[in-house]
């Protein structure tokens, strides 16, 4: 079972995440200030951080520090809406994901085991039809050529490229995107962010070799990926 630590002040908060992790099957070790937080990582490991960045006693930045010194897990940062500043320091410090709150208990399991996946995956590149993936760097090529995407573009792509052999039903990919980005993403939007994405990566976008369409269900990744 993975071990989540959550670094955490509001108790109504703390108590609601800890219940959702661990139906979930996560083991949870909870701490409510800066101070327990740094004793706690000495004493304990754990697979996965959840950090909140305003604490009673300092912020989480000192605490996300002390983490990436000490154990090699993913940080994701809790953060209050808007706080741009605080997120791209956040991201500047290693932090490998931010959620604004309030957030879907569905989309931050989503984040939370999107993180675990790259964490456990050894490949760092992933490539398929002439498309090359540098998922440490966040860096997408096309035939040698950097295409740049939008943040729920390449949130998108990431989704096919972790479940490499699973059809991904519209639904789901409704619940993993929603807000993710800080934008409302429905049924019509996600047509919309599939087509721009094929556009940008596809070398035929009506004749998708990439994402294919898996009717009446969602969609899928094409065959012949290479992960290295």
């Amino acid at each position: 079972m993975k071990r989540i630590f959550l670094v955490e002040d509001d108790k109504m908060i703390a108590k609601n995440l800890t219940l959702l992790l661990r139906s979930e099957g996560f083991i949870v070790i909870h701490a409510s200030t800066r101070e327990d937080a740094l004793a706690a990582i000495e004493e304990n490991k754990f697979d996965l951080s959840l950090v909140d960045i305003s604490l009673p006693d300092g912020n989480g930045f000192t605490v996300c520090t002390e983490i990436k010194q000490k154990q090699e897990v993913p940080v994701i940062f809790l953060t209050a809406s808007g706080d741009e500043s605080s997120v791209v320091t956040g991201l500047n410090i290693g932090a490998d994901d931010y959620i604004t709150k309030p957030f879907r208990p569905r989309e931050l399991i989503a984040r939370i085991r999107t993180a675990l996946r790259k964490r456990g995956n050894s490949s760092a590149t992933f490539e398929i039809c002439g498309l090359h993936v540098d998922i440490t760097s966040g860096i997408v090529k096309k035939n040698g050529i950097e295409v740049f995407l939008s943040a729920l573009e390449y949130r998108l792509l990431l989704l096919f490229i972790n479940n490499p052999k699973t059809i991904i039903t519209r639904g789901r990919l409704l619940d993993e995107l929603w807000d993710a980005s800080g934008e409302f993403v429905n049924d019509n939007t996600l047509t919309v962010y599939i087509k721009r994405l094929r556009e940008k990566i596809e070398k035929e976008p009506a004749s998708p070799e990439i994402i294919l369409t898996v009717r009446g269900t969602g969609y899928r990744l094409g065959d012949g990926y290479v992960s290295e």
